[in-house]
């Protein structure tokens, strides 16, 4: 009886040994994707600060090339109206569906401009407790 405790104990022990070295390589792969994804977004950040900038030179340039044939308040202005009309392309283009579609019944359904989206009605009223029978699994 004693040599099975021994090799019940020897089993235990193993596993918690396997399991540990499995642990670590599991944090060792993790830490390794994680570095590479790191990289990967401040070059991101980096490529977005610079796009920004260049951004900013364009917006400058437009406002300076009309301050040519115009004031130099109205020249800020149609900048900044040319500025928020892409704006809103960019974002309208973004949204993955616009009011308008929704509002047609892409689902069957209508839907009220700016509401949040119904989940579906189930076909069967939720069981409360363990009222389960035995074929239910």
């Amino acid at each position: 009886m004693q040599r099975l405790e021994h090799m019940q104990h020897l089993d235990k022990h193993l596993v918690d040994e396997l399991a540990h070295v499995a642990r670590e390589s599991v944090r060792a792969e993790l830490r390794e994707q994680t570095r590479g994804q790191r990289r990967k977004a401040a070059l991101y950040a980096g490529s977005g600060a610079a796009a920004l900038y260049a951004g900013a030179a364009v917006a400058l340039a437009v406002g300076l090339a009309l301050d040519l044939v115009l004031p130099g308040w109205a020249a800020a202005l149609v900048t900044a109206v040319i500025l928020a009309v892409v704006a809103f392309a960019l974002r309208t283009a973004a949204r993955p569906n616009t009011p308008g579609a929704a509002a047609t019944g892409v689902t069957g359904g209508t839907k009220a401009t700016g509401s949040a989206p119904v989940p579906p009605v189930p076909s069967t009223p939720p069981t409360v407790g363990t009222d389960h029978t035995r074929g239910d699994g």
